[in-house]
């Protein structure tokens, strides 16, 4: 994850200090030393959605096995003692789960901070209020595209209008609330106007997500937006950053998922001859440490097993079911731990040649499996040239 508004005006957002602490990209284990990874629980496959780039292939229907309300107060305590920081309740839906409001104050009473990962659709007045009076400390809601567009991807006719009211409900009780936007084909062109609809709509933070090739998502492999697109949807985004900025309306920015992102804004600055700004970007980028799944960042299932990244679920880790989180995080008899822990000496192509290693750490493992089937292979969804990145 990079903050936008960060590197170019050096502001701080909650959640900044889990991004760009000095020396935070030496912990093995957490976002710190100290302290253990940001953990996103699917804590059910059940949703009312059926989205095309779902990467826990979902649906509406009730799957077994999930974990109990016990099971899960468990495994909560568990991430307490482990020190995790951040517990996002992501689906799924989260908000079918029935006892997710008594899950997410739990987390709050053990002293990890509750965030949600929703499609917004049924998040009423009610429900708003709850999760403000929780303490829940950000709702991040997908958009994917403004009305037929989003509701093509989403595959639910009214799912705009849905999430529309769930985001309204967010901003009348109070509570923090952004937009998460997964660029691609269908939704490029609609970026300016998502621009416009934040400013409207009084969204303090919006997420944009690069295609990730996992789940029903490995089948959008040829709707994914082209290295120019990606360079101009970064443009669009830097210049509609520093437009907000200018005009006072404090608007936290992120892009997710691309590390090379930051890089690419430092080599923007630089040719604009901003030098200032461009060593600015560079201490960000490098306190960020890029990719840092397996290490600062990890996911647990619907089940109970652990894996790097929500994204990574075809490789398990173990369950915590049988043995504390915070066993199985430190735990490298699993090859692909041990890697994604020291993965420098096993990446392959560009990713080992790239003078910017330092900055993004091989970006994402998961989209490099999928196109050229290896796991350590150079991220195919890098838009750098050769040239800058140092190859010749």
């Amino acid at each position: 994850m990079i903050s936008v508004t960060k590197l170019l005006f050096a502001t701080d957002y909650f959640g900044d200090e889990l991004r760009y602490t000095k020396n935070a990209r030496h912990a093995k284990n957490g976002v710190h030393e100290g302290a253990g990874p940001v953990v996103v629980w699917n804590c059910t496959r059940t949703c009312n959605l059926k989205c095309r780039h779902c990467y826990m292939d979902s649906d509406n229907k009730k799957y077994q096995n999930e974990l109990s309300t016990e099971e899960a107060k468990k495994f909560i305590d568990d991430l307490a003692e482990f020190k995790v920081p951040v517990l996002l309740f992501s689906g799924g839906e989260p908000l079918i789960r029935p006892d997710f409001f008594e899950l997410a104050a739990y987390a709050m009473e053990k002293g990890i901070r509750p965030t949600i990962s929703t499609n917004g659709t049924l998040i009423t007045r009610e429900y708003a209020q709850k999760i403000k009076d929780i303490g829940i400390g950000y709702v991040g809601i997908s958009l994917d595209g403004l009305r037929e567009v989003n509701d093509k991807f989403r595959g639910r006719e009214g799912a705009f209008k849905a999430a529309m009211q769930g985001i309204e409900n967010c901003v009348a009780v109070g509570q923090r609330v952004g937009l998460r936007f997964t660029i691609n084909q269908h939704n490029f062109r609609e970026l300016e106007s998502i621009f416009d609809f934040i400013e409207q709509e009084n969204i303090n933070r919006v997420c944009f997500y690069h295609l990730v090739y996992s789940g029903r998502g490995v089948k959008m492999t040829d709707e994914d937006v082209t290295p120019e697109q990606s360079r101009k949807a970064m443009d669009i985004i830097i210049k509609r950053t520093r437009d907000f900025e200018e005009r006072g309306l404090k608007k936290e920015i992120l892009t997710v998922d691309n590390h090379c992102d930051g890089v690419y804004m430092y080599l923007k600055a630089l040719k604009e001859g901003n030098e200032k700004l461009a060593e600015q970007i560079k201490k960000y980028t490098f306190y960020n440490g890029g990719n840092r799944s397996g290490i600062a960042f990890g996911e647990v299932d619907p089940f109970g097993y652990v894996h790097p990244d929500q994204f990574t679920q075809y490789y398990t880790l173990g369950n915590v079911r049988e043995r504390k989180f915070g066993d199985i995080w430190q735990d490298t008899s699993s090859p692909i731990m041990a890697g994604l822990k020291n993965r420098k000496p096993l990446l392959k192509g560009r990713c080992k040649a790239c003078k910017f290693l330092d900055v993004c750490n091989g970006n994402f493992r998961t989209r490099a499996e999928a196109i050229k089937g290896d796991y350590w292979e150079s991220d195919p969804s890098c838009y750098l040239t050769d040239e800058e990145i140092g190859i010749k």
